[in-house]
């Protein structure tokens, strides 16, 4: 990073989770700090004080957040409690120490739009589930409270870390049932981006450096439906397992999905000067990632 804010302490909430883990990776050791939960509740407008208190921290990078879709449906006071209460505890006090706020949101804020072409920061927001509405909550209170605000939208996190929570994150969810021997039926009318949590976190660190501001779309490049991804996985790990395409109709959940929120990026990439690499690339290096990890 910049000397600018090589010289600022930079505070990570959500500490231990996947996306923390890479952004504590590619950022400045000696001024970083990521916090688990058990550290700093955003909920708690007290343990915000207090980290703010210990780490004067002149940008925070928030991570955490309840991101448990169906769940979210029955526990929506949960689900809002975290989302929307706790970036805006954040936010109220990177206003008073004239800090940076960092919000990560999600694709989940559209959903019941019409239109089936990327979806700019722009575009007006229309979730479909609770979740959905909790993080586009949250958005609303961090642009209203937090006047040095970068909201990073994304979609479909995987990394190596902080998925275990969620029983494990889709790659490897696809990967361990085809290794042994599922018949696999993924849904192919559901169409978004899903993400490389290493990239992303590059990405916001490079929005960081350029001092943006604002809305932006942080995704790998491309789409595809999870049919798709499940397949574009297996062919990179070199698997063949039984797979057919089925309709979302046919895998019914408690929460209602997206069944288009492909994010434009034009606006990261004006500043960046290029987007993130391909989805398909990302896949890969992501499995180079795990098979490092398990040497």
């Amino acid at each position: 990073m910049s000397e600018r804010h090589n010289a600022a302490r930079v505070l990570v909430t959500g500490g231990g989770g996947q996306l923390a883990s890479y952004l504590a990776q590619q950022l400045p050791v000696e001024s970083t700090v990521a916090l688990a939960r058990a550290e700093l509740d955003v909920t708690d407008a007290g343990s915000v004080e207090r980290a703010f208190t210990e780490h004067t921290p002149a940008v925070v990078i928030n991570t955490a957040a309840f991101n448990h879709v169906d769940q979210a449906e029955t526990e929506f006071d949960h689900a809002f409690r975290v989302n929307a209460q706790g970036p805006l505890n954040l936010a109220r006090a990177c206003a008073a120490a004239s800090a940076m706020l960092v919000h990560v949101s999600t694709d989940y804020v559209f959903g019941g739009q019409s239109a089936r072409t990327p979806l700019s920061e722009d575009a007006l927001p229309a979730p479909v589930s609770v979740y959905g509405a909790s993080k586009l909550a949250g958005e609303h209170l961090v642009r209203g409270a937090a006047p040095r605000h970068l909201i990073v939208r994304t979609c479909g996190l995987y990394g190596s870390r902080g998925s275990a929570v969620k029983g494990g994150n889709f790659v490897r969810t696809m990967l361990r049932l085809a290794r042994q021997g599922r018949d696999l039926r993924v849904v192919d009318d559901q169409h978004c981006t899903p993400s490389y949590a290493r990239d992303v976190a590059e990405a916001i660190v490079d929005l960081i450096e350029a001092d943006a501001r604002g809305t932006f779309h942080v995704v790998n490049d491309g789409s595809c439906t999870w049919f798709e991804f499940a397949r574009e996985i297996f062919a990179a790990a070199g698997l063949q397992p039984s797979l057919a395409p089925i309709p979302t109709a046919e895998y019914p959940t408690p929460a209602k999905r997206p069944p288009y929120s492909v994010l434009a990026t034009d606006r990261m990439t004006a500043v960046r000067g290029r987007p993130l690499r391909d989805w398909r690339d990302a896949v890969r290096a992501y499995l180079i990632e795990l098979a490092d990890t398990a040497d």
